[in-house]
Protein backbone atom coordinates (compact mmCIF):
# COMPACT_ATOMS: atom_id res chain seq x y z
CA UNK A 1 0.00 0.00 0.00
CA UNK A 2 1.24 3.16 -0.39
CA UNK A 3 0.43 6.83 -1.40
CA UNK A 4 -0.38 7.98 -4.87
CA UNK A 5 -1.45 11.99 -6.84
CA UNK A 6 -4.87 12.18 -7.15
CA UNK A 7 -7.35 12.59 -9.54
CA UNK A 8 -5.91 16.59 -10.78
CA UNK A 9 -7.62 18.62 -8.22
CA UNK A 10 -8.76 17.52 -4.86
CA UNK A 11 -11.86 15.35 -4.47
CA UNK A 12 -15.40 17.65 -3.21
CA UNK A 13 -17.66 15.53 -0.49
CA UNK A 14 -20.68 16.97 -0.13
CA UNK A 15 -23.16 15.45 3.00
CA UNK A 16 -27.17 16.01 2.57
CA UNK A 17 -29.47 15.57 5.18
CA UNK A 18 -32.85 16.38 5.70
CA UNK A 19 -35.42 16.05 8.52
CA UNK A 20 -38.77 13.42 7.45
CA UNK A 21 -42.08 13.81 7.91
CA UNK A 22 -42.52 10.48 9.55
CA UNK A 23 -39.94 7.97 10.79
CA UNK A 24 -38.98 5.50 8.06
CA UNK A 25 -37.49 1.77 9.22
CA UNK A 26 -34.75 0.43 7.61
CA UNK A 27 -36.91 -1.71 5.07
CA UNK A 28 -38.94 1.94 4.08
CA UNK A 29 -35.46 4.15 3.29
CA UNK A 30 -33.95 1.20 0.71
CA UNK A 31 -36.71 0.76 -1.05
CA UNK A 32 -37.18 4.42 -1.25
CA UNK A 33 -33.18 5.07 -1.84
CA UNK A 34 -33.25 1.79 -4.12
CA UNK A 35 -35.83 3.81 -5.97
CA UNK A 36 -33.96 7.10 -6.43
CA UNK A 37 -30.62 5.31 -7.06
CA UNK A 38 -30.19 5.04 -10.60
CA UNK A 39 -30.89 8.77 -11.86
CA UNK A 40 -27.40 9.24 -9.94
CA UNK A 41 -25.51 6.04 -11.91
CA UNK A 42 -24.55 8.38 -15.14
CA UNK A 43 -24.16 12.39 -12.78
CA UNK A 44 -20.88 13.80 -14.73
CA UNK A 45 -18.17 14.19 -12.28
CA UNK A 46 -20.10 12.19 -9.46
CA UNK A 47 -17.82 9.10 -8.19
CA UNK A 48 -19.94 7.71 -5.65
CA UNK A 49 -23.03 7.94 -2.77
CA UNK A 50 -23.96 6.53 0.11
CA UNK A 51 -27.55 6.69 1.23
CA UNK A 52 -27.58 7.73 5.09
CA UNK A 53 -30.69 7.21 7.30
CA UNK A 54 -30.08 8.14 10.88
CA UNK A 55 -30.72 5.42 14.14
CA UNK A 56 -33.93 6.93 14.63
CA UNK A 57 -35.77 6.89 11.07
CA UNK A 58 -36.22 10.44 11.76
CA UNK A 59 -33.26 12.15 9.31
CA UNK A 60 -32.01 10.33 6.09
CA UNK A 61 -29.27 12.13 3.22
CA UNK A 62 -26.52 11.25 1.73
CA UNK A 63 -22.73 11.19 1.14
CA UNK A 64 -21.01 12.36 -1.92
CA UNK A 65 -18.22 12.06 -3.71
CA UNK A 66 -17.17 14.77 -6.22
CA UNK A 67 -14.47 15.57 -9.24
CA UNK A 68 -15.18 19.39 -8.42
CA UNK A 69 -17.41 21.71 -6.45
CA UNK A 70 -18.63 22.76 -9.83
CA UNK A 71 -20.25 19.61 -10.75
CA UNK A 72 -21.44 18.95 -7.65
CA UNK A 73 -23.68 22.43 -7.75
CA UNK A 74 -24.70 22.10 -11.00
CA UNK A 75 -26.79 18.41 -9.32
CA UNK A 76 -27.66 20.94 -6.51
CA UNK A 77 -30.15 23.04 -8.72
CA UNK A 78 -33.81 24.06 -7.68
CA UNK A 79 -35.53 20.97 -9.77
CA UNK A 80 -32.95 18.37 -7.63
CA UNK A 81 -33.66 20.66 -4.49
CA UNK A 82 -37.76 20.46 -5.41
CA UNK A 83 -37.57 16.86 -6.41
CA UNK A 84 -35.67 15.88 -2.94
CA UNK A 85 -38.58 17.63 -0.79
CA UNK A 86 -41.48 16.04 -2.82
CA UNK A 87 -40.02 12.64 -2.09
CA UNK A 88 -38.84 12.70 1.16
CA UNK A 89 -41.05 16.15 2.85
CA UNK A 90 -38.24 18.45 3.50
CA UNK A 91 -35.97 20.89 1.84
CA UNK A 92 -32.35 19.34 1.98
CA UNK A 93 -29.56 20.78 3.37
CA UNK A 94 -26.27 21.05 1.74
CA UNK A 95 -22.58 21.16 2.63
CA UNK A 96 -19.77 20.64 0.90
CA UNK A 97 -15.93 19.89 2.09
CA UNK A 98 -12.76 19.82 0.60
CA UNK A 99 -11.33 16.22 0.98
CA UNK A 100 -7.55 15.95 1.28
CA UNK A 101 -6.46 12.85 1.40
CA UNK A 102 -8.67 10.17 0.49
CA UNK A 103 -8.45 6.40 2.17
CA UNK A 104 -9.63 3.14 0.67
CA UNK A 105 -7.94 -0.49 1.73
CA UNK A 106 -5.39 -0.28 -0.94
CA UNK A 107 -4.00 3.14 -1.10
CA UNK A 108 -4.14 6.82 0.04
CA UNK A 109 -4.83 9.00 -2.61
CA UNK A 110 -3.57 12.79 -1.92
CA UNK A 111 -5.39 15.31 -3.70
Amino acid sequence: MGTTQGYGERMIVAVVNFALPAPLTTDEARAMFEASAPGYQNVDGLRRKHYLLSDDGRTAGGVYLWDSRQQAEALYDETWRSRVAARYGSEPNVTFYDSQVTVDPSSIIVG
